[in-house]
């Protein structure tokens, strides 16, 4: 009976250990599983930086520009509020900008 006993226990020590691996390789997957979520995250966390990043600068000339000044009330009121290109250098400088900062961005390898 003895040896049917340990025949048993040995048995039961293989699944045990069977059951451990098998439990570390399921921690390894999970792992490997939410580093591939991290990094999808990151890829789309860079992209919204980006397009934050070009669109600050963007939106703080569009603000400046949209203000109500009244350029004949002071000299340091905006004098190219009243000028015939105006609007087309302000959008200018805007293309400019984004321009700018989308080949730094290329520059930099983040595009």
């Amino acid at each position: 009976m003895k040896i049917f006993i340990r025949d048993v226990y040995d048995h039961l020590i293989q699944v045990i250990d069977t059951l451990e691996n098998i439990r570390e390789m399921i921690y390894s997957l999970y792992d490997m599983h939410m580093s591939n979520i991290s990094n999808r995250m990151n890829e789309i966390m860079k992209v919204l930086t980006i397009i934050a990043t070009i669109f600050i600068p963007l939106t703080f000339i569009a603000g400046i520009y949209g203000m109500n000044f009244n350029p004949n009330s002071s000299p340091w009121n905006m004098p190219e509020l009243n000028w015939y290109w105006g609007y087309p250098v302000s959008i200018g400088l805007m293309v400019v900008v984004t321009l700018l900062m989308l080949v730094y961005f290329r520059r930099k390898r983040w595009l």
